[in-house]
């Protein structure tokens, strides 16, 4: 087996792995370190050139166009994946927005309920198609990304950070309903991860507050023990360890890749 350097050099041949929003930023990482450590991945989605892209540059990768958000395309995502992968043994639920910047009173409930159904409302419908197959096996790992923001208080920011709590309670409450029968479920939570998102995140809340991006981005690492931003490569190498054996005893469990940040700003 061949692997990149750039990720941990473990073995997963076999292993049929399903990568929500897998074809931009950190999903694409992943999907490209599962396929170093030899599985075969399916990601989705919604930017059609993207998932075009990533299945043409990478040897081991299917997918599709899809909104997580609409079951009815989850349905038709995992009946593709039944006919091409024969079955699910891990899902990664990476798909999520960052919904808006703004206060309380600013926020309209159209935005809210976007924010859920993309956030929350997506990972219960990939999980719910994925444990089939797992059962089936007797074993699987799905692994649903929250954010720090999922531990934190984040003001300015409610309907994400209530989404991302949302996701711990939906992977400690699926963990538990799920252990006996082999299959793991966990939490990893990003910290400022160096990616368009983070800078757009920043420029955003500048223009709001009326101040320079590159200020917040200062404001936003100060409470940072490491002073910076994580790498997508941290998330994903994270992510191969607690699908592979050697995380075998880890499950119902909400992990930080963050570099040590104590504070939202």
């Amino acid at each position: 087996m061949t692997v990149s350097l750039s990720f941990l050099p473990v073995d997963l041949s076999g292993k049929r792995v399903v990568v929500t929003a897998g074809a931009n930023g950190i999903g694409m990482v992943i999907a490209e370190g599962f396929v170093a450590c030899g599985a075969s991945v399916y990601v989705c989605d919604i930017d059609e050139n993207a998932v075009a892209s990533v299945i043409a540059n990478n040897r081991g990768i299917l997918g599709c166009v899809a909104d997580v958000s609409d079951v009815a395309a989850v349905d038709r995502m995992f009946d593709d994946i039944d006919a091409r992968l024969g079955g699910v043994d891990i899902l990664i639920n990476n798909a999520g927005i960052a919904g808006p910047t703004a206060g309380i009173a600013d926020i309209s409930p159209g935005d809210l309920r976007k924010t859920f159904e993309v956030d929350v409302e997506s990972m219960f419908h990939c999980a719910r198609r994925s444990v089939r197959h797992m059962r089936a096996s007797g074993r699987g790992s799905i692994i649903n990304l929250s954010s720090i923001a999922g531990r934190l208080s984040f003001a300015m920011r409610t309907p994400y950070a209530a989404a991302k709590w949302g996701v711990i309670g939906f992977t400690k409450s699926l963990a538990l309903e799920l252990g006996r029968e082999k299959i793991q479920v966990n939490a990893v939570l990003p910290g400022h991860v160096n990616s368009s998102r983070f800078r757009s995140v920043a420029a955003r809340k500048a223009a709001l507050i009326g101040v320079t991006p590159a200020e917040v981005e200062a404001q936003m690492l100060d409470p940072v023990a490491m002073g910076e931003t994580v790498e997508a490569s941290d998330i994903a190498n994270t992510i191969l360890f607690l699908c592979s054996p050697f995380g075998a005893a880890i499950t119902g469990q909400s992990i930080s890749v963050c570099k040590g940040v104590e504070m939202l700003r």
